[in-house]
């Protein structure tokens, strides 16, 4: 545990300012996202390197197709999350504490310098911005060890933690999960404030932006018609990926999407968009 940035003190309460929540949180509480906590009057992040996922992965499963296509990447999680998505595919660790075991940021750089021609590390799995310490922490020792730092979010953040952590950042997948206000208000998220991340991120590091697509929640041909000449007008290179939704965690009822609609709005986007991937068919 280690005290947190971005917060402010109050009588009764402390108020988290990491993300659009602003959690007003009691003595002895967590905040929405289950990883911060406020102790004595101070807010503490609960979550700092703890560990709860490590792996080796190909950089294209995060996904990331145009950014060292080839190489492989330490990837990492801890927990908690500042989404309720109801399909979320890594409820285990997102919605609840796994198990977890407390790796040092000097640790887990030396780990990512064993593994041979290993690009990185990549925050993944659970909500990176969740432990922005951690990140602050590690990603200026990421860089002094000449790896590169990758973030795979939902973009959920204030401007002041993103600013502080985007000079570390070499690249970025963003989860945009719709594109339209009702939807994320579904998952208590704010549309506005993923625009802003997607905006800011591309004028600093590689992006790609990853969309779910979900059987009669966000799979319109007018929305993605949207999403994709939104993203067009910040740079038509960025790389979108349409991806299939499975059935999970509290979004058991619904099919798998229709492939043959995921190769449709795929054809809207590229219309926009010179990089469009379909995934997870």
């Amino acid at each position: 545990m280690k005290e947190a940035r971005f917060w402010e003190p109050f009588k009764m309460a402390v108020g988290c300012r990491l993300c659009p929540h602003g959690c007003l949180i009691k003595e002895g509480k967590l905040g929405l996202c289950k990883a911060r906590r406020n102790k004595g009057g101070a807010l503490y992040a609960e979550s700092y390197g703890q560990i709860s996922s490590l792996a080796m992965d190909p950089i294209e499963k995060k996904p990331l197709k145009h950014f060292y296509p080839g190489r492989y990447i330490l990837s990492v999680g801890s927990y908690g999350c500042n989404l309720t998505c109801p399909f979320c595919q890594n409820s285990s660790i997102s919605q609840k504490k796994p198990q977890t075991r407390f790796v040092a940021p000097e640790e887990l750089v030396d780990m990512a310098k064993a593994e041979p021609d290993n690009l990185g590390i990549a925050f993944t799995y659970n909500e990176p911005f969740i432990g922005i310490e951690y990140l602050l922490d590690t990603a200026p020792l990421i860089r002094r060890a000449g790896l590169k730092t990758v973030l795979v979010t939902n973009g959920t953040v204030n401007s002041e933690p993103l600013n502080a952590i985007l000079p570390y950042v070499d690249a970025m997948n963003i989860d945009v999960k719709g594109f339209t206000p009702e939807f994320y208000k579904k998952l208590g998220g704010d549309l506005e404030t993923v625009k802003r991340t997607v905006k800011r991120c591309a004028e600093v590091c590689h992006i790609e932006a990853t969309t779910l697509i979900i059987p009669g929640e966000n799979d319109s041909l007018t929305e993605m018609e949207a999403l994709s000449e939104w993203l067009s007008l910040i740079s038509p290179d960025i790389p979108l990926h349409i991806t299939r939704f499975f059935p999970c965690y509290r979004m058991t009822d619904k099919a798998p999407t229709s492939i043959p609609l995921l190769h449709e709005l795929a054809e809207v986007a590229k219309r926009k968009l010179k990089h469009v991937h379909v995934g997870n068919c």
